[in-house]
């Protein structure tokens, strides 16, 4: 595998599946299918509901740390009807259980409710008592609605009273709201429940008080009961005498203690049901993704024509190739499939698109290349068979993401170039402009009309080729010149980047005979030549102006007579570069011819001698053995030849 600082040999394969052990395949390689992953994404929210609820009831969830195979396909049937079972079976008793709790809470409510109002009918019946043995007249004696409390006991039958619980921090604001409203004529009296209560629906412990309120009249009733709807305060009937409400709480407590029971025994099967899924729950979590994985891989495969061998292309390391047909072919012996599955690593190339498009740089054809295709690229699925039964049109069509990126790189270059179906176009305004004395209306003279790039008085073009050059008679001689020069100069780099590649690669794979007698070589060869060359293309443009232009030596011209040795004497300016040209371009040849026999000759013969002296002769038998060769003997006596002729001729 590779590391941080390396990254592994890959290259681009094709699968071919059947369709039939296409699911197989996938798994073994490691984990067209909508409604599966649908399935899958289904079964996924399944298992977290019930890992949820496991881990609400506190129950440890068993993780053994195995790593079980994908399911098949038929598996997948079951492990629906299992969570489906268990998610309706936890959905009944999470449903009874909450109903069993609400109503619990109500009895509860009720129970406390009978105790507080029984403690204040108590208190009432005491100040009743006692206001009838004590005289009359202070404010303390002053009773509901502002009577007397003597006048008022008599009348007490004549007031009504509803009773409730409410939550504790809603007391204050439920007192200012009832004294507003009914401008104090109701009387509320309030206890706080020790015990704070379980809410049947989130399960939290929440304090609440009991309350009772003392009325006149069913106008105060009926605003009394809309505040207390308004803060959700629950209401509950108690009677109004003390025999009535014993006869009540007694039959709370005893359904009370009915329903204790009832939820005990739902709480029992709530918990088995839990403590069995969670043995599992991990295992399932693991096989239901790995069974979404390979479905969603699935999905980026491509059926062919006859909608029976699924296609993909995927890139794979080069040294894990055998272990991945080893897969493939363990994925056919568990689908039981006849027809293997393939695995084809075709050739790409990745740089090619943009070294065309140097050389090709044109907007407009551009333009046209990446319409047609993108066209291939958007509607592939729909024209893979069409495109199938012609030769021709399958390779283009195959070729698809390489034209479209040939397309997309010579629009770009063609900018640089100022290229639209080889015509020039002003996207921004001219940096050149002419001089008053050389171009005039008496001097132009447009079918023998030339640029002097010495008018350029507002700095260079913001983008590629100025578009006055295409009034200039000499415009392909500077145009092709540049995207020459310019082919020329990536060129070269591209291969000097990919000798610094193999460079390291030897380096890695420790062969420093291919770095003595392949790299080495291979770099002087090309720093002589066309290194060189690239060399005086940046003197060429350094060096000379444009009032030199004339002057400057031409480039091939040089170049072709650098391999001949053909050079001017004495050196003119037009044809040499510098003094001593002649015997150091004759050193770089030389240097280049004698690079070529190290790379064809030396290290050839050099692994031959290490195969020859690093090998033994081996036989290889019909069967398949192998045997070692047998001993060469060299004999130069002739008389010793002669007695073994002898010993032959005698035994035959």
């Amino acid at each position: 595998m590779g590391s941080l600082f390396r990254s592994e040999d890959m290259t681009l394969c094709q699968l071919f599946l059947q369709s039939e052990a296409a699911y197989a395949c996938v798994s073994e390689l490691g984990e067209k299918f909508v409604n599966e992953v649908r399935r899958c994404d289904e079964m996924e929210r399944k298992l977290r509901f019930l890992e949820k609820e496991i881990k609400k009831d506190g129950i440890p969830m068993l993780d053994t740390g195995d790593n079980p195979d994908a399911p098949q396909p038929r598996e997948m049937i079951d492990l629906e009807a299992t969570f489906e079972k268990l998610e309706s079976e936890m959905n009944d008793v999470n449903a009874n259980s909450e109903a069993l709790k609400k109503n619990f809470l109500e009895l509860t409510e009720l129970k406390h409710i009978l105790r507080k109002t029984q403690t204040f009918f108590d208190e009432a019946e005491h100040h009743h008592i006692q206001a009838i043995h004590e005289p009359l007249g202070t404010d303390d004696a002053l009773g509901l609605l502002g009577e007397e409390i003597g006048r008022g006991a008599t009348q007490a039958h004549k007031l009504g009273f509803v009773a409730g619980v409410i939550l504790r921090e809603r007391i204050p604001a439920f007192e200012r709201m009832l004294w507003r409203v009914c401008r104090g004529n109701v009387f509320l009296k309030q206890a706080e429940i020790d015990t704070p209560l379980e809410d049947p629906v989130t399960g939290d412990k929440v304090d609440k008080t009991v309350f009772i309120i003392f009325f006149q009249g069913e106008q105060l009733k009926s605003r009394v009961k809309k505040i207390c709807e308004g803060f959700r305060a629950t209401l509950y009937p108690c009677p109004e005498t003390q025999a009535e409400r014993r006869e009540m709480a007694i039959g709370v407590m005893t359904r009370i203690e009915d329903l204790n029971t009832v939820l005990g025994q739902t709480q029992d099967h709530r918990h088995r049901l839990l403590v069995a899924a969670a043995k599992n729950i991990k295992v399932w979590f693991i096989k239901v993704r790995k069974i979404k994985a390979i479905y969603h891989m699935l999905n980026m495969f491509n059926l062919d024509v006859t909608q029976k061998c699924l296609i993909a292309e995927c890139w794979c390391p080069v040294g894990d190739l055998d272990r991945i047909q080893q897969a493939l072919q363990r994925g056919n012996e568990r689908s039981g499939s006849s027809v293997p599955s393939i695995l084809n690593p075709p050739w790409t190339i990745i740089s090619f698109p943009f070294l065309f498009a140097i050389m090709f740089g044109d907007t407009g054809h551009g333009l046209i290349m990446f319409l047609f295709a993108l066209f291939l690229v958007l509607k592939e699925k729909q024209l893979a068979a069409k495109m199938a039964g012609s030769e021709i049109m399958g390779m283009i069509f195959g070729g698809r993401y390489i034209i479209l990126m040939m397309g997309a790189f010579s629009m770009y270059t063609g900018l640089i170039y100022n290229d639209t179906f080889s015509k020039s176009i002003k996207i921004f305004d001219s940096a050149w402009r002419p001089g008053l004395n050389e171009y005039n209306s008496s001097a132009m003279d447009l079918s023998n009309y030339r640029i002097n790039p010495a008018y350029a008085t507002n700095g260079p073009y913001p983008l590629g080729l100025d578009p006055i050059w295409a009034m200039s008679i000499n415009k392909i001689t500077i145009t092709n010149s540049l995207k020459m020069k310019i082919s020329v100069i990536f060129g070269v780099a591209h291969m000097l980047f990919g000798l610094s590649l193999s460079l390291l690669n030897h380096m890695h794979n420790k062969k420093p005979l291919n770095i003595y007698f392949e790299f080495i070589p291979q770099l002087i060869f090309l720093c002589a030549i066309f290194g060189y060359l690239i060399l005086l293309i940046f003197v060429k443009w350094l060096k000379f102006d444009h009032t030199q232009t004339g002057q400057a030596p031409n480039l091939l011209i040089g170049l072709i007579g650098m391999f001949l040795f053909q050079y001017e004497s004495p050196c003119k300016p037009r044809t040499c570069w510098y003094t001593g040209q002649q015997g150091f371009q004759t050193f770089l040849v030389l240097v280049a011819v004698l690079c070529i026999p190290c790379m064809l000759v030396i290290k050839p013969y050099l692994l031959r001698k290490q195969n020859i002296q690093g090998k033994p002769h081996e036989y290889r038998l019909l069967n398949g053995e192998t045997t070692d060769a047998p001993e060469v003997i060299h004999h130069e006596d002739e008389e010793l030849i002669g007695s073994i002729e002898d010993d032959v001729e005698e035994k035959y």
